[in-house]
């Protein structure tokens, strides 16, 4: 049987903020069935979001990637 909780029982369980857990459904990395005006989520479907990255992707170091300035 599926243990479906909230979105903000998950954001408890995964230690982040609701609008985050909802940036996740609406990205499609976690499975959710909209019931009215909230979202429930299978509770074992937390396992695709636990173990992410964290934080911002790290800057290019400078110069790197940037093309040439065209000569006039």
């Amino acid at each position: 049987m599926m243990a479906l909780i909230t979105t903000q029982k998950a954001a408890e369980k995964l230690g982040v903020h609701i609008t985050r857990v909802q940036q996740f459904i609406y990205k499609k990395r976690l499975p959710a069935t909209k019931v009215g005006r909230d979202w429930l989520i299978d509770e074992k479907d937390l396992a695709l979001v636990r173990d992410r990255k964290l934080g911002r992707p790290k800057k290019a170091e400078k110069g790197a990637g940037k093309k040439p300035a065209k000569k006039k």
